[in-house]
């Protein structure tokens, strides 16, 4: 498909025809490369894609437990001294 370069302001551009954004199920941030003088666009990362599977995974392994066991957050002072 060809396509022309187009000024945007003082940089320039291409039109990505709607039927190819759809296809390459690239979002509306990307990531742009030059590979062997190519322009690769690649959708952007997304640091946290997966945790939520991730997590799901340990608790079902049952490894989602506090790794301090006084999840209570309070040193001894906090418990001794402080008046309510």
């Amino acid at each position: 498909m060809k396509t022309n370069i187009i000024r945007i302001g003082n940089s320039q551009g291409i039109r990505i025809p709607k039927i190819l954004l759809e296809q390459s199920h690239l979002g509306t941030e990307v990531e742009l490369e030059v590979e062997d003088e190519k322009i690769v666009i690649r959708p952007a990362s997304r640091p946290r894609q997966g945790w939520g599977d991730k997590f799901r995974f340990m608790a079902e392994s049952g490894d989602d437990r506090m790794i301090d066991e006084d999840s209570s957050g309070q040193t001894d002072w906090d418990k001794d001294e402080w008046e309510w």
